[in-house]
């Protein structure tokens, strides 16, 4: 089963979850990981003063590709995205009473999703000079592709995924974090300030830096590579 991509162009294929990731809340029975008090695998109705506040399982099926795409692509290590995806679950779980509709139900989602990363972050720590690194255990790119029509093409994919990895990495949290809402999650500026709590200018700003800078690490990128090939 593939976890169906964002809206968006190759950018967002890359970061499309694949076969081996969970599609519905049962899925964290599997692990034992159920939430506490669910009933009839993960279903749940609470009224608030807007209607019917959606069950937590259809909040889990609706929303858990946009929280592994946002978990991976804000930093967090291949071998740790799904252990820190399902510890978001159990907060939203926790907390899905709490709701109050204020907000749409997916910013309030990536609040909770954004403070797990950052405390996730600061108790692990990042990757060495800020570069994605893989070993033969993170099988990272074959899990980015959506659909592998060839083998030649999935070669293809497997590297442009890795690379967009190693791209983010160059970028700051503030400028990686924006980038990875309009890119990837196609957001408008003013859905992010929103979601962010910012001004639209800022993330307007915020937004041309950061495309500046993959653009400059890119540009690193291939002048290494070429000067390796003239080594050669």
């Amino acid at each position: 089963m593939t976890v169906p991509p964002p809206r968006g162009h190759l950018l967002a294929a890359m970061l499309a979850a694949t076969h081996d990731l969970p599609t519905s809340s049962d899925s964290l029975a599997s692990s034992g990981a159920r939430p506490p008090g669910t009933a009839n695998g993960g279903e749940e109705t609470a009224s608030t003063d807007a209607g019917v506040r959606p069950t937590f399982a259809a909040v889990y099926d609706a929303h858990f590709a946009f929280v592994w795409r946002s978990v991976r692509g804000l930093g967090v290590p291949t071998d740790a995205v799904d252990d820190v995806t399902q510890e978001i679950f159990l907060v939203i779980h926790r907390r899905l009473g709490d709701f109050e509709g204020r907000s749409s139900l997916r910013s309030w989602i990536y609040g909770i999703a954004r403070n797990t990363v950052r405390t996730h972050r600061r108790t692990r720590g990042r990757h060495p000079d800020g570069v994605h690194t893989k070993t033969a255990e993170e099988p990272d790119a074959e899990r980015l592709i959506d659909g592998r029509p060839t083998p030649e093409q999935a070669a293809q994919d497997a590297q442009a995924a890795d690379l967009v990895l190693t791209l983010l990495d160059a970028l700051d949290d503030d400028k990686r974090e924006v980038f990875l809402l309009t890119e990837i999650e196609q957001l408008t500026a003013p859905e992010i300030a929103t979601m962010l709590g910012e001004n639209v200018n800022t993330i307007s700003s915020r937004l041309r830096l950061a495309r500046a800078d993959f653009a400059a690490a890119l540009a690193r990128y291939r002048a290494t590579t070429a000067n390796r090939g003239v080594g050669r």
